[in-house]
């Protein structure tokens, strides 16, 4: 089984690292009430999906 022989520097692990930031979240209106929603889903607040009534509102 393979062993390293020496110690990585920090330079390394935080080069390597340099792509694990956190993104943020991408939102989009809601077509209807224009409430920020994640994309491809349903509206909470409306019940809306693609134009269309989905589901009766939350109240």
């Amino acid at each position: 089984m393979g062993v390293p022989k020496k110690r990585k520097s920090k330079m390394k692990t935080a080069l390597r690292r340099s792509h694990h930031a956190l993104e943020g979240v991408n939102l989009v209106a809601c077509s209807n009430c224009k409430t920020p929603i994640l994309p491809h889903r349903m509206c909470p607040g409306c019940g809306f999906y693609g134009g269309k009534q989905a589901q009766a509102a939350e109240a």
